[in-house]
């Protein structure tokens, strides 16, 4: 009942070749991922994807979608073998999924670490660029954001691992409230009103504008603000994990803090039961777009009941009720990480209340609007200016030199909260509290032997041996270094490994 629990974060990263607009995505993408897996991680490189347990037609309402009523864009269980899919040292999977290159973080237990491995993400994407950026060549540029401004939006989602047994209706009826207001804090803005960007102006979030119903299944198209994907990776009759699509890209570590550890601790209320306040929207897809257009924060929020406020008054009652339950369940804070969200959930919505522009070194949103500002104020620019689009762009550019958020964070005009060392190692070292370390240190140790690997399993190829050898990690929390380090360092090679495995589960 804390804000650990095991998380992670999966990017897909808008890409582009300079000069050339009609160049295939597609085939971009496969270059991006080719490119850091043979050169970079090659240890890495021969292990695919395994799809045995793959299940996105379930739906958590109780059914499964037919395979001839999916949009193809659902079928993430069938493997393409034109597209590049591998599984990184760190417990990552990089690959190309719809037309975009994306990286997956490994599973980790708090938002920090959730931050250090998305942010090693970002990484591993500005090597790629810089080994594809060949003499006389256009190359490819790379951005962490989430729609180009002419029509197409692609996905920041989030995984929370939940249980099985808090109802999916609870989940809705509590979330849906929380995901509509929750963009105040954690957007990442954007230039342009509607999903083609039609209507000037500047908007909080770059998604808002992208969702059409409240709870689905799909992800690319009538967008819900509740995915209903029941694939939990994980022992299916204990475990369920949220998959939510809402999210922007973020690149300040105290937004993307906040958008996972906030998650975190409403879920635990809502598992515990410990909501006690009715917060249905009358229109929730409505209010998120309508909020998002309204950097003001000044915009009403309608109840269902027939209650008003504003979205930072729905976002202090769900912060009042959180603290609540923690006095009631821990006397207080249980820990570093809760005590972390709970201070800067805090801090920032005071400042959402009193002055949101002062809040410009923690939030995505607000920094971009005071750059976009500062451009207006020198050169007379109006909303309708394309260059404002332009900067938009450049702002999450992956390159170093190039992304405006990165020449901010340069001049330590932005806060950090993740140490850039300790983001370098997790571009190569898994987390050590979750099963990735043990899939990221098998990867490491014995490249040839791993034929393909998923959330919930590594497949061997051992020499000699005369089938492959599958081993299931269905527990998310076993798998860790506590538990594993041991036996992987204790074991000469994989066949030695999967013996002192079978003498274990003896």
């Amino acid at each position: 009942m804390t804000v650990r629990r095991v998380m992670g974060i999966e990017t897909e990263y808008g890409i582009s070749v300079p000069g050339n607009p009609e160049a295939n995505p597609m085939v971009l993408s496969g270059r991006v991922v080719t490119a850091y897996a043979s050169q970079v991680g090659m240890r890495a490189a021969r292990a695919g994807w395994d799809y045995e347990d793959e299940t996105p037609l379930h739906d958590a309402r109780g059914f499964d979608v037919a395979r001839s009523q999916a949009d193809p864009s659902q079928l993430t269980d069938e493997e393409d073998p034109t597209l590049a899919n591998v599984v990184l040292t760190n417990g990552a999977r990089l690959y190309v999924d719809h037309a975009h290159p994306e990286y997956s973080s490994p599973e980790v237990t708090t938002p920090r670490a959730a931050v250090a491995w998305d942010r090693a993400g970002e990484l591993v994407m500005r090597e790629a660029v810089r080994l594809l950026s060949i003499p006389d060549m256009p190359g490819v540029n790379l951005y962490k954001n989430n729609t180009d401004g002419k029509g197409s939006s692609y996905g920041t989602h989030e995984n929370y691992l939940m249980s099985r047994e808090t109802p999916f209706s609870d989940i809705v009826r509590h979330l849906v409230p929380f995901f509509t207001v929750r963009q105040v804090m954690c957007g990442s803005g954007r230039v342009g009103i509607g999903t083609e960007s039609t209507k000037h102006g500047f908007q909080i979030a770059q998604r808002s504008d992208f969702f059409e119903v409240e709870v689905g299944l799909e992800t690319t198209l009538k967008r819900p603000i509740i995915n209903t994907r029941d694939e939990p990776h994980a022992v299916a009759d204990r475990y369920r994990r949220l998959h939510v699509i809402i999210g922007d890209a973020n690149h300040c570590d105290v937004a993307n803090v906040l958008k996972m550890g906030t998650t975190s601790l409403v879920l635990g209320m809502i598992e515990a039961g410990a909501i006690t306040e009715d917060l249905t929207l009358a229109q929730p897809v409505t209010t998120l777009r309508d909020l998002s257009h309204d950097p003001s924060l000044k915009t009403p929020v309608k109840l269902l009941s027939g209650r008003q406020m504003t979205s930072v008054q729905l976002l202090w009652r769900y912060f009042e009720m959180t603290s609540k339950w923690l006095e009631a369940t821990h006397g207080g804070m249980p820990d570093d990480d809760t005590a972390e969200v709970m201070q800067r959930w805090e801090q920032v919505l005071t400042g959402l209340e009193t002055d949101p522009m002062s809040l410009y070194r923690e939030l995505d949103w607000v920094a971009k609007l005071r750059l976009l500002r500062s451009y207006q104020d020198r050169g007379g620019l109006e909303w309708s200016d394309p260059r404002l689009r332009a900067i938009d762009i450049q702002w999450s550019d992956v390159r170093e030199d190039k992304g405006l958020f990165n020449r901010l964070l340069a001049k330590g005009a932005v806060e950090r909260l993740v140490d850039e060392d300790v983001v370098r190692r997790a571009v190569t070292e898994p987390p050590e509290d979750t099963r990735a370390y043990f899939r990221g240190t098998c990867l490491a140790r014995f490249p040839k032997e791993v034929a393909a690997a998923s959330w919930d399993s590594i497949i061997f190829d051992v020499p000699g041996q005369p089938s492959l050898q599958r081993v299931p990690m269905l527990e998310p929390e076993r798998g860790t270094k506590a538990g594993v380090g041991a036996l992987l360092d204790e074991s000469t090679d994989a066949a030695d490994l999967l013996r002192r495995l079978s003498q274990d589960t003896a």
